[in-house]
Formats: structure tokens, C-alpha cells, sequence
């Protein structure tokens, strides 16, 4: 009877002993618009690597005639950085004067400020090891 009983205790010592799984995460994204037509068009980078290229792990349109909030879900847990610009006139892109500077609002994760191109992956960047939620200035 006491073996038994000692066998039981271990396994369950054994069972609370084992590491758990890290959840996934989930980032939310809640951004500040000048206007309310078109989408907000929002990319979310895991590496300086996929930054600088310009290769998102995913991405999302939202709707900016509402509360204008991007969930990525699913996350494991790292670095991460997001690109983002408000696509005013709704034609699915970028729209740039003649010398390539950009007509519609744009920003970076953490508000990070632009400078003659994109903010840095320094700047733009953020940890995620659990749910995490940013409100970003679109300007």
C-alpha cells in the first residue's frame, strides 16, 4: 500500500515537474487616424532582417471609418516591429510625390520617428513575451 501510494506521489511530482508550453501571444495594435476613410494598411515584422526587406510575417487591412485596431494573435514570443500607413484614398497603396516622399500618413511601431526612410528596427522595435498592445499615431 505505501509503495503504491509513493509510486502516485511521484508521478504526480513528476506530471507539475514538467515545463509548460509558452502560450502564444497576442498583439493588439490600436491606431490614432486624421481621417476616417480608407484602411489603414499595417505590417508586422519578427526580425531586422524581415524589416529591412520588407517581408512581414503578417499583415492586415483595417477599415478606418471606426475604431481603427489591428490583432495579430498567435505570436511566439520575440522582438517584433510594425510598419503602418493610412491608405486615405483607398487605391491599396503608398501614394508618393515625384521624388518618392509619401502623400498619405504613415508610422512605425512605438511611434518611432522616421528620418530620410523608415524608422529604424531599433526604434520600431518591441518585445513581446505575452499580450501586448500599442497605440500608434498614424501622421
Amino acid at each position: 500500500m505505501i509503495r503504491i501510494a509513493t509510486l502516485a506521489a511521484a508521478a504526480l511530482l513528476a506530471l507539475t515537474a514538467v515545463p509548460a508550453q509558452a502560450e502564444d501571444a497576442t498583439v493588439t495594435l490600436t491606431f490614432e487616424t486624421g481621417a476616417r476613410t480608407g484602411k489603414v494598411m499595417v505590417a508586422l515584422f519578427n526580425s531586422e532582417a524581415s524589416y529591412q526587406s520588407g517581408q512581414p510575417v503578417a499583415a492586415q487591412a483595417v477599415d478606418a471609418s471606426g475604431a481603427v485596431v489591428a490583432v495579430f494573435g498567435d505570436l511566439p514570443a520575440g522582438d517584433y516591429a510594425v510598419k503602418a500607413f493610412h491608405d486615405v484614398n483607398g487605391d491599396g497603396q503608398m501614394n508618393t510625390n515625384p521624388f518618392g516622399i509619401p502623400n498619405e500618413p504613415y508610422a512605425f511601431s512605438n511611434n518611432a520617428p522616421a528620418n530620410m526612410g523608415p524608422a529604424s528596427w531599433s526604434r520600431a522595435r518591441f518585445t513581446v513575451s505575452g499580450d501586448t498592445a500599442q497605440t500608434i499615431s498614424i501622421r
